[in-house]
C-alpha cells in the first residue's frame, strides 16, 4: 500500500497524481525520440483534463510551461515554444508607476480640469460654447451626486467663472434630473392595509372601487341614525 506521506509533493494539483507519475516516467526514458513522443502524448492528456484552458489565449503554450514546471525543469525535450526556466517563470514583474496627478479642483476631478483646458484652447466660438455647456452640466451632475440639496445654476455659473477667470460661460441651463425619495407616494387606504397611489392632478386620491375622477359628480348617500330603545 502506497500512502500519501510516502509520495513526493504534487507540483500542480489540478493535473493530479497520474500526470506527475507519467512525467516522472518520461524523465527515465533515454531514447530522445521516444521521450519526445511521450511528451506530446502527455500534453494531449493535460488538455483533456483541463478543457476550460482552451478558451485561454496561447493554450498550448501554457500546457508546455506546465509540463516543464511539473518536471522541475529537468525534462529535456524539444518544445514549439521558448523553454521556461525557474528564474523566468517565478520572476516578479516590475511595479507599475502610479500616476501622480494633483488636480487643482479636487472636488471636480482631474478629467474636468483637462476638459476646461481644452475648452480654453478652442478658438471656434460654437465649439467653445459647447465645451462650456458640457462642463456646466458635468459640474451640476457631480454636485447632485454627492449632495442631497439641489444646486442653483447661479452657483455653477459663479464657480465656472472663478475657475476660468470669466473666459467660459454656459448659455443653456444644465438640466439634471434629481432623484428624491418621496414618502407620500403611496397612501394607506382601508382596513385591509392596501396601498393606493395618489392622483397627480390636484393631489386627489384615486377611488379604486368606483373608478377615477372627481367625487363631486357622485350622488351622496344619506345615512339615518338608528334609535336604540
Amino acid at each position: 500500500m502506497e500512502y500519501n506521506t510516502s509520495r513526493n509533493h504534487l507540483e500542480m494539483k489540478e493535473y493530479g497524481r497520474h500526470i506527475q507519475k507519467m512525467i516522472d516516467h518520461i524523465l527515465t526514458i533515454e531514447d530522445p525520440e521516444r521521450r519526445q513522443r511521450n511528451a506530446y502524448a502527455v500534453i494531449e492528456l493535460m488538455g483533456f483534463l483541463n478543457p476550460h484552458l482552451k478558451n485561454v489565449e496561447d493554450f498550448r503554450h501554457k500546457l508546455w510551461d506546465h509540463l516543464f514546471l511539473i518536471s522541475d525543469f529537468k525534462l529535456e525535450v524539444e518544445s514549439p515554444y521558448p523553454i521556461p526556466t525557474r528564474e523566468s517563470l517565478r520572476a516578479k514583474p516590475k511595479p507599475l508607476p502610479y500616476p501622480k496627478r494633483y488636480p487643482r479642483y479636487s472636488h471636480l476631478g482631474k478629467n474636468l480640469e483637462t476638459i476646461i483646458n481644452k475648452g480654453l484652447a478652442e478658438e471656434n466660438p460654437e465649439k467653445r460654447s459647447g465645451f462650456a455647456n458640457a462642463i456646466a452640466y458635468y459640474m451640476k451632475l457631480a454636485y447632485n451626486t454627492w449632495h442631497k440639496e439641489l444646486v442653483h445654476d447661479d452657483a455653477i455659473r459663479s464657480e465656472l467663472n472663478s475657475i476660468t477667470h470669466g473666459q467660459l460661460e454656459f448659455t443653456t441651463t444644465p438640466f439634471v434630473k434629481a432623484y428624491r425619495e418621496r414618502d407620500d407616494r403611496f397612501v394607506k387606504r382601508g382596513k385591509g392595509g392596501n396601498f393606493q397611489p395618489r392622483n397627480n392632478q390636484g393631489g386627489n386620491r384615486i377611488n379604486m372601487v368606483g373608478g377615477g375622477g372627481n367625487n363631486k359628480n357622485r350622488p351622496q348617500q344619506k345615512f339615518q341614525k338608528k334609535r336604540f330603545k
